[in-house]
């Protein structure tokens, strides 16, 4: 079974009209209306200030763990993650105590998505060393070994080049059987994909569809080198999503996305799907054949909710 069929991201906490005093409420009602139209999964992003793709950095920014314990409490069936943690941002126990303890506050439902980081700009800012990508990503096959450890092990040591744990103890257990599961994002060929094949639960990727095709392809030849069946990976795809009723109405919503986003139109049509129920499903359905089992949306216009429920109603139909 898929860890996720239809997720969606909450990236953004700049909400017009929307008081910091109310803004925690507006993004609650946002999971809310998600939960109750079909999403199976909510994310949010772990960055400490917002993203080029998304906004201008000085744009509010909320903790990611933080928000979701406050999720959980709001929500009682979607699965709850980052996509992605940052994997220099925590130590890899205390990463690991922390979304042990989201999954005891939300009975069960968390997923610790994670990645190498990539934002130089926010270490930077706070002080996070960030180092070069050869050594992220020890950092991540590292912390994938710990955080592993903690969730199925009742007092794991672990002794690498970057982190260590001595029986360190994590409890109370993780609730889901198996442990927490793992996503993994990111789309490097040669390590992270292996990593994948490795470690991961899951995948998150990005890309147009002959993107997400040679992706997967890639996945599964590191998984036969490692000796994995690929379909033991519930693979995703993150993109942006404008839809509406009629065709017309979602175009504008589309424009009005890619003129936020500074999209040029190649990064639009590779990232976006747009257009109403009927084009919407069909552009989806098109990515499972590609050989994803899941897609994960973020959209811009999900405060106002209802595209939210427009979008959960109709994909529910097809990932359900």
């Amino acid at each position: 079974m898929a860890l996720t069929r239809l997720g969606l991201q909450i990236p953004s906490f700049t909400y017009p009209g929307v008081d910091d005093r109310v803004l925690f409420q507006r993004v609650a009602d946002i999971a809310g209306a998600a939960e109750e139209s079909g999403f199976d999964s909510v994310w949010v992003m772990d960055h400490l200030y917002q993203i080029p793709m998304v906004g201008p950095r000085t744009d509010p920014m909320l903790e990611a763990y933080t928000l979701l314990g406050g999720l959980a409490a709001r929500t009682t069936r979607v699965s709850l993650g980052t996509l992605v943690t940052g994997v220099t941002y925590r130590n890899p126990a205390l990463l690991a105590k922390q979304v042990t303890t989201l999954d005891i506050v939300s009975g069960g439902r968390a997923i610790l998505g994670i990645g190498a980081a990539w934002n130089d700009d926010e270490h930077h800012g706070y002080g996070f060393p960030f180092p070069p990508v050869a050594e992220r990503m020890d950092h991540l096959e590292e912390a994938l070994r710990i955080t592993r450890a903690m969730f199925t092990v009742v007092a794991p040591s672990f002794a690498g080049r970057h982190h260590a744990i001595r029986q360190a103890l994590n409890q109370p257990r993780p609730l889901r059987p198996g442990g927490i599961p793992i996503l993994v994002g990111g789309s490097g060929e040669q390590r992270l994909l292996r990593l994948v094949a490795q470690y991961a639960d899951a995948c998150n990727l990005f890309g147009d569809l002959p993107t997400i095709r040679h992706k997967l392809d890639v996945l599964a030849r590191h998984c036969e080198a490692v000796g994995r069946d690929p379909a033991e990976i519930t693979k995703t795809r993150l993109g942006g999503l404008a839809i509406a009723a009629t065709a017309e109405e979602a175009a504008r919503r589309g424009q009005a996305m890619r003129t936020a986003r500074g999209m040029d139109e190649e990064r639009y049509r590779a990232y976006v799907i747009a257009g109403d129920p009927d084009a919407v499903c069909e552009q989806v359905q098109a990515y499972l054949d590609a050989g994803l089992d899941g897609l994960i949306f973020n959209m811009p216009d999900a405060q106002e909710l209802e595209p939210v429920r427009l979008a959960g109603r109709t994909l529910s139909q097809v990932l359900g």
